[in-house]
């Protein structure tokens, strides 16, 4: 399941799904951009995560759940907890990111 939050309703999400796979980005950010895709394929290759996008720069408490010092970063979330997260542009950090989580 893929997701953009239009609210800054984060917790709520990681609080209702076993397993969160969060990309924080920014409309101005071209690593952002180019790793959007690769972020989107793999909502469909999980069925078991649900996938969300968050705009780093409008949802501030979204934005609080991980420690998010550059864009793009990505965090995963299991059973409501950040169990991981990574600052990069590379699709095999964040598949590796996402095996953490789905145990692959």
């Amino acid at each position: 399941m893929l997701l953009e939050l239009e609210k800054d309703n984060l917790q709520e999400i990681i609080e209702g799904n076993k397993n969160v796979m969060v990309q924080y980005s920014a409309s101005w950010c071209g690593n952002c951009r180019i790793m959007k895709p690769k972020f989107k394929k793999e909502a469909t290759e999980n069925e078991d995560v649900t996938f969300v996008l968050v705009d780093a720069e409008k949802f501030p408490e979204s934005r609080k759940l991980a420690q998010v010092d550059n864009l793009p970063t990505f965090a995963a979330f299991t059973d409501g907890r950040l169990k991981n997260q990574v600052q990069t542009n590379k699709y095999d950090v964040l598949k590796g990111l996402i095996n953490e989580i789905t145990g692959n």
